[in-house]
């Protein structure tokens, strides 16, 4: 794939779900090599658009293109399997479609986590347990590594060092990265594109010029130690998906 062709593109999406948008008027491009990072507050869509992106929810209106032949490997928020089964993270790795223990084996040197491989998913810790899923997702060679709150309930060091294995992993592989996250000082430190989220695309760019965007500031506050404020666009609730409502308020977004 060219560096000139998007990944991903999408243009002028609406997502509606109870009747009502959730996401509208969403142009967005994915490039190969490139780590964006979506921020924005509860319920702003964050979860949704990822899912649209993996083909999961249709869009009311717009479009979305992919790249022929795109693989895509996902990092979920929570695993999808019972906890308690006695499945061993080898065991895990080898479930996926088409598994041979030689890409098995270099997913999981890749991402750290050779020493888990006989280990129980029940008996993981959660950075461990991030790794592991880490592993499967990487183990197809994806052109994308999608990733929802990969480091939720991680401490900061824990976050620290996920992320940087996430930057490895695009700089050994040329692995594009489009991931979901709360922490804003890991956000600002390690992607190339920051992407404010609330409903609608806020503000768009590298890193320092979104942290000063009037919009980012109304949503998040001028310093939140790394924790997002909880505050929100007043968006009109009734929104039909073609108005554009900039106001910013500080309504709790809980």
């Amino acid at each position: 794939m060219t560096s000139q062709q998007p990944l991903i593109r999408l243009e002028g999406v609406e997502i509606r779900q109870g009747g009502r948008a959730v996401l509208w008027d969403i142009d967005l491009e994915i490039r190969p090599g490139e780590i964006v990072t979506i921020v924005g507050p509860n319920g702003s869509g964050k979860t949704t658009l990822l899912r649209t992106i993996l083909g999961a929810l249709t869009p009311e209106r717009g479009a979305m293109h992919r790249a022929p032949r795109l693989r895509i490997g996902y990092v979920p928020q929570k695993l999808g399997l019972d906890a308690s089964l006695p499945l061993t993270v080898g065991d895990f790795l080898a479930l996926a479609a088409g598994a041979e223990p030689q890409a098995r084996d270099a997913a999981l040197q890749r991402t750290g986590a050779s020493e888990l491989s006989g280990r129980l998913l029940s008996e993981l810790s959660g950075g461990e347990l991030q790794r592991a899923l880490l592993a499967r997702a990487v183990m197809g060679a994806p052109d994308i590594l999608m990733l929802d709150e990969p480091t939720q309930g991680l401490d900061q060091a824990g976050s620290a060092a996920f992320y940087r294995m996430i930057e490895g992993l695009r700089d050994e592989t040329g692995v594009a990265v489009l991931m979901v996250s709360h922490e804003l000082h890991v956000v600002m430190s390690g992607s190339d594109r920051v992407i404010c989220l609330n409903g609608h695309i806020c503000c768009d760019g590298v890193p320092d010029v979104v942290s000063r965007a009037p919009e980012y500031r109304a949503l998040f506050g001028t310093d939140t130690g790394g924790a997002l404020a909880l505050y929100r666009h007043e968006h009109d609730h009734a929104h039909h998906g073609h108005g554009h409502d900039h106001g910013h308020g500080a309504g709790p977004d809980r």
